[in-house]
């Protein structure tokens, strides 16, 4: 059972019904964020719960935003290891340095997670049909878990896109738009026709739940960790939601 209580806008703090469906913030036009009972959580939770659960991100079912697990599109995202870098902490004169392996994950990124948790939101809202810009490993991960929930998704990307993440989309089925322009144009053409046909657009950060399945990363880190947390993180960014979840 999830403990998803409201969305709340990002910037004038607004609060919104979680059963509903949304994009941005109504009022202001910001990012949303999940919001959780997590006093219910203190109460009801501990770690031990986890630690003997199957390994994946639906591992931390009442801290994601999906109640049924029936729901859940599952392509066994999550669970990737955290490796020791032995001889790379000797170089930096470091003590220890952990590798998180997201290239383990079912399309090869951590974008599988993010997908996995949007994609299963918003198909238990009612969409049936998505629309996503993109200029990589977010494409290949939309399409594989639309294509995994049978649904159809629309792909916009800049032709000169890797040929890898271009394949990757159409293998799976996906209807892909390549375009003369860059992965902004994408975006605005992507919008555009998500307003002209009633696509729900999974564009970064424009809905909810990208960011719920990568907060995922954090709570493996803090796991295998023995829930103490490293000096530093180093993380590569684009969109931020990883980073931000």
């Amino acid at each position: 059972m999830t403990y998803l209580s409201h969305l709340e806008c990002s910037e004038c703090r607004q609060h919104f019904n979680a059963g509903e469906l949304h994009h941005l913030c109504p009022v202001c036009g910001a990012p949303l964020w999940a919001r959780y009972d997590l006093d219910r959580a203190k109460r009801e939770l501990d770690r031990d719960r986890y630690a003997i659960r199957p390994n994946g991100l639906w591992r931390w079912a009442e801290l994601l935003p999906i109640d049924d697990p029936a729901q859940r599109i599952d392509l066994g995202e999550g669970g990737t290891p955290l490796l020791r870098i032995d001889r790379l902490a000797a170089e930096l004169g470091l003590r220890d340095v952990w590798l998180k392996d997201e290239g383990r994950n079912p399309t090869g990124s951590f974008k599988a997670r993010g997908m996995a948790t949007a994609v299963t939101r918003a198909k238990a809202l009612g969409v049936t049909e998505f629309v996503v810009p993109t200029a990589g490993n977010a494409g290949g991960a939309a399409a594989a878990y639309a294509a995994r929930a049978g649904l159809k998704i629309h792909i916009y990307m800049p032709k000169d896109a890797p040929p890898a993440n271009i394949k990757e989309c159409l293998d799976v089925g996906a209807d892909v738009h390549l375009i003369d322009g860059l992965i902004n144009d994408a975006g605005r053409l992507a919008a555009a026709e998500a307003g002209k046909h009633g696509w729900f657009d999974l564009a970064t950060l424009k809905e909810p739940y990208r960011v719920e399945g990568k907060k995922t990363m954090g709570y493996e880190i803090a796991q295998a960790m023995q829930w103490n947390l490293p000096d530093v993180i180093v993380y590569p960014a684009g969109g931020g939601t990883g980073l931000i979840g």
